[in-house]
C-alpha cells in the first residue's frame, strides 16, 4: 500500500463555516488522531487541541475528536466539544463533512450538532502544500 493509499499523515483542512476555519488535522497509524488550529481563531474562546480516534468504516474514514474550550475573560471552562468527521480520501486530499456538538459541564448540550464541509490537503516533503 503506498501512502497515498491511506490517510495515515498530516493535512492542510478547511472546515467551512467553522469558528477558525484552517486546521492542520494528524492522522496516526494507530488510529489517533490530533486536531490544531489557532488559539485566536475565535474572539470569546480559547480552544485546547482535539484529540480522537479514526477508523475506516464503509468505505469512509470516520473519526472523532474531543477538545474543551475557556471563556478568553474569565479563564472558565465553557464547553466540551465533540466533533465527528465523515471522509473520502482521493490521494492527497480528502473531502468530507464535520459535525460539531458541544457540552457544559454537567454533559448538557449547549450547542449543536452543526454541520460543516470539509476540505484538504497531504502535506508532503516533496512538495509545497497548495491553497484550499
Amino acid at each position: 500500500m503506498s501512502s497515498k493509499d491511506t490517510i495515515v499523515g498530516v493535512w492542510f483542512v478547511k472546515v467551512i463555516g467553522a469558528p477558525f476555519e484552517y486546521h492542520v488535522f494528524t492522522f496516526n497509524s494507530d488510529g489517533t488522531f490530533i486536531q490544531s488550529n489557532p488559539d485566536a481563531g475565535d474572539p470569546d474562546t480559547s480552544d485546547s487541541m482535539g484529540m480522537g480516534l479514526w477508523k475506516v468504516y464503509g468505505g469512509k474514514i470516520t473519526a472523532k475528536f474531543v477538545e474543551t474550550t475557556a471563556d478568553r475573560k474569565t479563564h472558565t471552562f465553557v464547553a466540551r466539544g465533540e466533533i465527528s468527521l465523515d471522509v473520502t480520501l482521493d490521494k492527497d486530499t480528502i473531502t468530507g463533512f464535520a459535525s460539531a456538538t458541544f457540552f457544559d459541564e454537567s454533559n448538557k448540550k449547549i450547542k449543536g450538532p452543526t454541520h460543516e464541509e470539509l476540505k484538504g490537503v497531504r502535506i508532503s516533503l516533496d512538495k509545497d502544500t497548495p491553497s484550499l
